[in-house]
């Protein structure tokens, strides 16, 4: 079994993957032409035991993509290289302060406006050159998905920043809140505005950070890592 922010991080994620594969208690997504690390990644459970990790490596390599793997905590019962870590904060409250949010309009687009959002989120990240594949593979994977809501950031009537926000639902079918593990902002009045326009489709928000961007909540460590076998 998953730790809980590793199944937080798939139920996000595996709705946009291309491939999902299941083996002893391990999860893999597979997206190529795309380089977010969640959608690329083996999830791996605490207790390896029920794993065979030379058949995740195998399937891996046999794809023609690198070993990596998401844990919970930082990989030491095998041996990899730790390339990225990102905060997962549950019902935590935006960074607020003077000038946050102010300059910048958040709207809801659609599929069809998806070019300019993952240009913008790529460019935030750096990585500019994977908006157009990050696009074309949401695009088909958003038709028909009431769960997400793309927001596109605003400022001067140029999309400046990008967030994908996927509906939960509590126990009994009651609203849940939502999660955002895909955005990015160029700076914190764009972060701000696309923060705050998310918690405002449903509370609490859980939200993935490579930085300190949110305060207050329940903050975990998810660590990816390419085996080293």
């Amino acid at each position: 079994m998953l730790p809980p922010v590793l199944a937080d991080l798939l139920e996000f994620h595996a709705p946009l993957s291309t491939v999902q594969r299941e083996q002893g208690g391990a999860v893999t997504l597979l997206t190529t032409g795309v380089n977010v690390l969640a959608l690329n990644a083996t999830f791996l459970p605490a207790d390896l035991g029920g794993v065979d990790v030379s058949a995740v490596l195998d399937w891996h390599e046999g794809q023609g993509v690198p070993p990596l793997v998401a844990t919970a905590g930082p990989l030491t019962a095998l041996p990899g290289r730790e390339v990225a870590r990102v905060r997962v904060t549950r019902a935590g409250t935006a960074r607020e302060g003077a000038g946050v949010g102010e300059g910048v309009v958040v709207e809801q687009v659609s599929r069809l406006h998806l070019g300019p959002w993952a240009e913008a989120l790529t460019r935030a990240h750096g990585t500019p050159g994977w908006g157009a594949g990050l696009a074309r593979q949401l695009a088909a994977r958003l038709e028909g998905e009431r769960a997400f809501v793309p927001l596109s950031a605003y400022r001067d009537g140029e999309v400046v920043g990008a967030l994908l926000w996927q509906a939960r639902v509590a126990g009994g079918g009651a609203a849940g809140g939502g999660a955002a593990h895909l955005w990015g902002a160029p700076d914190e009045e764009v972060e701000g505005a696309l923060l705050a326009a998310a918690a405002g489709l449903g509370r609490p928000l859980q939200v993935s950070s490579v930085h300190e961007t949110v305060t207050g909540g329940e903050r975990e460590l998810v660590h990816y890592s390419v085996l080293e076998l």
